[in-house]
This record gives structure tokens, sequence and C-alpha cells, in this order.
């Protein structure tokens, strides 16, 4: 049987999802911990969507089930993968991994209003900044109730990317032997 790890780190946008993962990355690596990382929301940046696949959630996980099956040709068995709804999509995330046996910690960054503003304001200088915020405030809201049972939520105000990142690798136990 093969068994897969799958660590889902979700949030809205100016919560640290991207700088998180590649900061999770970095601390399993110095541990010697073999992993690989998908920064989802490349798995569906298409324009427009497809006809038959508005959300494109179906895209997500064609793209997703071939990226990995490299990876796990590779032999690799543990995926970070870090995505606005990744908490809420962990079911397709699973069977895109295609494994007989798929373990996932999901993780749900979370941010005040304040700070989110602060950081998109930051990064988002075009004509759709006020729409991006207002998105992310929507999809803060959408993700606080529809997360699953047993995700863990990390408020990321005021706190580092390395601390941050040290709480998540704790919370998969990807270096303790898990």
């Amino acid at each position: 049987m093969t068994s897969y790890r799958l660590l889902l780190i979700g949030g809205a946008s100016g919560v640290g999802k991207t700088s998180v993962g590649f900061e999770v990355s970095a601390v399993l690596r110095a541990a010697g911990t073999a992993h690989c990382l998908i920064e989802g929301d490349t798995m569906d940046h298409i324009h427009p969507a497809p006809a038959d696949d508005p959300h494109r959630t179906a895209l997500t996980a064609r793209n997703t089930a071939a990226v990995w099956a490299n990876y796990a040709a590779l032999g690799q068995r543990r995926l970070v993968y870090t995505n606005t709804v990744s908490v809420l999509e962990a079911p397709m995330l699973e069977r895109a991994m295609g494994g007989d046996e798929v373990r996932t910690t999901l993780v749900l960054l979370t941010a005040t209003e304040a700070t989110v503003r602060e950081r998109l304001t930051a990064r988002e200088t075009g004509s759709g900044a006020a729409a991006h915020l207002a998105r992310s405030l929507r999809a803060a809201r959408r993700l606080d109730a529809g997360a699953p049972a047993g995700t863990l939520r990390i408020a990321t105000d005021g706190r580092s990317v390395p601390d941050l990142a040290a709480e998540v690798v704790r919370a998969s136990g990807w270096t303790t032997g898990d």
C-alpha cells in the first residue's frame, strides 16, 4: 500500500500562504525531509475559464494530478500545497494524489482585516487592488465558515514567516519521523 502525506496551507489573499509555504519547504529541506511543493494558484490560472468548468475545479484536479505523478515517479511521498481554498478541496486534492492512503494536515492561515488591507495595499498597486481586497475578505469569511473540523487555524498578524512555518511543520509532524 502506498501512503502519502499532504499538507494543505489555505487562507485568503494577504495572510501569507505563499511565503509560509516556501519557508515550510526550507525548514523541511534543512531537516532532510523529502517533500515537494505546489503553489496551487498556478494550477488553474487560465482565462477564459473552460466553459464546462467555470470554477476551474476539474482543471485544478487534472493539473495537480499530472504534476504530482511526476513527483511521485521520483519517489516523493509528501506534498505541501498552498492555495486559498485548499482546505475546502482536500478530498479533490487527495484523489489527485491517487494514493491508497493520503494522510492530510489542514492549516488555515488567518489575519485581521487591517493586516490583510496593509499587506495587499503594499503588493497590489494596480487598478484591481480594491476588488482584490474585497475578494480576500469574502474568501476569509467563506473559509472561516467552511473549514472542516480538525483544521488548524493560525493567525499570522504580527508574526514572522519563520515562526509561522515552524508552527506549520510541527503540526504536520513531518520532521519527527511521522
